[in-house]
Formats: C-alpha cells, sequence, structure tokens
C-alpha cells in the first residue's frame, strides 16, 4: 500500500486535521489515512454523552505527546468527521508521528 501524506494545515499556534471517527471499536487506533487526507481513527468509547469525544482528544495527546488540553475539536463534535487543532505542533510533526505509528502497525 502506498504511503500517502496527511493533509495537515499549519494554523497560527498549530495544526489541523480532518478526522473520521468509528467509534465502539475494539481498541483505540489509527487505522489509515483515506485518500483525501483524513486520518481514520477508531475508538472503543461510545458516541453518546460526548464519551467519543472525550476519548479522542485523549487518545490525540497520548500517540502525540502533547496535553489534552492542547487539543480541541473545532468542528464536527456532533458526527463522525471532525475538524481537529492541534496547538503546539506544526503540521509536519503530526504528519510524522501519525505515519511513524502507521508504519509500526504494518
Amino acid at each position: 500500500m502506498k504511503s500517502r501524506k496527511i493533509e495537515f494545515k499549519d494554523a497560527k499556534g498549530g495544526s489541523a486535521l480532518a478526522i473520521r471517527v468509528t467509534p465502539r471499536s475494539r481498541k483505540n487506533e489509527v487505522t489509515q489515512i483515506l485518500s483525501d487526507g483524513t486520518v481514520n481513527v477508531k475508538l472503543t468509547a461510545p458516541p453518546v454523552d460526548d464519551k467519543a469525544n472525550k476519548a479522542l482528544i485523549n487518545f490525540l495527546a497520548e500517540i502525540l505527546d502533547v496535553k489534552q488540553s492542547e487539543i480541541e475539536i473545532i468542528a464536527g463534535e456532533k458526527g463522525r468527521n471532525k475538524l481537529v487543532s492541534i496547538y503546539g505542533l506544526n503540521s509536519e510533526t503530526v504528519n510524522r508521528r501519525i505515519s511513524g505509528l502507521l508504519s509500526k502497525s504494518k
């Protein structure tokens, strides 16, 4: 499978990325980068009472090695497709860390 570059955008204080969430999965994991650059993330949390959003923030903070307070869902809080802002990391660093996870899982 050809490696795809994640479509991150540099912003004033960090970067933003598109994420597609699949809730109620077996485990929390980044599964793939879709053809449009969206990062596909599976979460164990259900999509009720904001549990999946909280789980997404916790998971991203862990894999990107940032504080939870540096991650914000800026669009798509009620749906599977989300736009997430990561403060303090540029797009190249985020790309490298997520791509590294995908290469380890193969």
